[in-house]
């Protein structure tokens, strides 16, 4: 299942840094490469919208959702088989699924372009915009660089991407990030880029068949309604407080693992399991309601305890 191409220097390019890695080498792509995983990305535009600047985070979160989506989409057209699947040098030191079958696609899904390496284009690509008045700026603006680089080299030496996946997810990224300084200020009505996205996003569905599209397009769907009903209805405040931030970040991590676990319980695991149709279209749902209730209703409760818990707010 899927299609083999590469470039003949791209395996013996890997063989070679797999080679030649240590246990701290491998230790260190292990490291980059969770700086491009779900979790984390969560946390950091969780820091962006519930602390630092919501309106920030909130084009920080559509970025990231278009690349997601698009990437999925991709992946579902080309059905690249990763490296570690036709060539039996290339060592996987990182499932994607950590407990599926290695050689199960549906699982571990397809290689190109590599997710890890747009995301963190865009992310980190984006911070420097939002911190440009503060004093890590300049960090911020080597990091823009050199983050994106080591996670999409993570990616090759764990053994699950070819160097023409992480470079053609760089680009990606890359492209996102020009199109969204074009894009944003000039459209005033917000809802309707919005609503324009996610009904174009919603084409996979005629051909995709992977859990990453429809995971993608409910945390899409979720996003832009959170958005909306914050702008219309919940007009929540960041704090700057150090204590209160923590609190808000590690409150909607737990609340978006927790829901996630609690509507999968009226499911039987193997309909859930199923590369059906249904079944990814109760994905596409429960993403999508779960997102919202972090992104819309879970703020109200900093709207709520403004009074006494926010009082300091900068």
């Amino acid at each position: 299942m899927g299609t083999t191409f590469y470039s003949d220097f791209e395996p013996a390019l890997m063989i070679w840094l797999q080679s030649h890695m240590g246990t701290a080498a491998q230790a260190a792509a292990s490291f980059f490469t969770i700086l491009g995983n779900e979790t984390f990305m969560i946390a950091v535009l969780g820091f962006l919208y519930w602390c630092y600047d919501k309106e920030f985070g909130k084009k920080v979160g559509t970025a990231l959702l278009a690349g997601l989506v698009f990437n999925a989409l991709v992946k579902c057209l080309v059905m690249r088989r990763r490296p570690y699947m036709d060539h039996t040098e290339i060592r996987c030191l990182k499932k994607v699924t950590s407990g599926a079958d290695l050689n199960d696609i549906k699982e571990q899904g397809y290689s190109f372009p590599s997710m890890h390496s747009t995301n963190s284009a865009v992310l980190y690509g984006m911070l420097p915009e939002g911190f440009a008045e503060t004093r890590a700026a300049g960090v911020l603006r080597v990091l823009a660089v050199l983050l994106p680089f080591l996670i999409g080299l993570s990616r090759v030496l764990v053994g699950v991407h070819y160097p023409t996946d992480v470079l053609c997810g760089w680009l990606v990224g890359i492209a996102i990030l020009l199109i969204t300084q074009k894009v944003s200020g000039r459209i005033r009505g917000k809802w309707k880029l919005r609503l324009v996205l996610f009904l174009a996003s919603c084409v996979g569905i005629l051909f995709c068949r992977t859990s990453d599209y429809y995971t993608s397009l409910g945390i899409m769907g979720g996003l832009f309604l959170g958005f909306e009903l914050e702008e219309r209805k919940v007009h929540f405040k960041e704090t700057r407080s150090l204590l209160r931030g923590i609190l808000r970040i590690a409150g909607g991590i737990g609340l978006y693992f927790a829901l996630n676990m609690v509507f999968k319980l009226p499911f039987p695991k193997e309909f859930l399991a199923s590369d059906a149709l249904p079944a990814l279209l109760v994905r596409t749902v429960r993403y999508l309601i779960v997102t919202f209730l972090i992104i819309g209703i879970y703020p109200m409760l900093f709207v709520k305890l403004a009074p006494k818990f926010d009082k300091n707010i900068t």
